[in-house]
């Protein structure tokens, strides 16, 4: 199994940076794919970006150029780098972890963008 901690939300201004981290612990080994979802109030869960094994990464449009997914492997961590943030930003985000077609979650951290 693979257990998945996140850090770094809170409150932030418009425009604002922001750093998410994601710790993974467990059978790390065969992780295939991490990523970042994110979850708004009222709304369905959606990916943001994720990276794989290989290091190739991928990101939804509305986050192109603003956020920057990247991980250190010698401290079995994921990041989200994110800067620019809107008030759509809003949400909780959730770290995940596809290990041989088994997902793992995190429990979310909550990052509120508002003046």
């Amino acid at each position: 199994q693979v257990q998945l901690v996140e850090s770094g939300g809170g409150l932030v201004q418009p425009g604002g940076p922001l750093r998410l981290s994601c710790a993974a612990s467990g059978s790390i080994f065969s992780i295939n794919v991490m990523g970042w979802y994110r979850q708004a109030l009222g709304k369905q869960r959606e990916l943001v970006a994720f990276m794989t094994s290989g290091g190739s990464t991928t990101y939804i449009d509305s986050v192109k150029g603003r956020f920057t997914i990247s991980r250190d492997n010698a401290k079995n961590t994921m990041y989200l780098e994110m800067n620019s943030l809107k008030p759509d930003d809003t949400a909780d985000y959730y770290c995940n972890a596809n290990r041989n077609g088994i997902p793992a979650w995190g429990k979310g951290t909550l990052v509120t963008v508002a003046s």
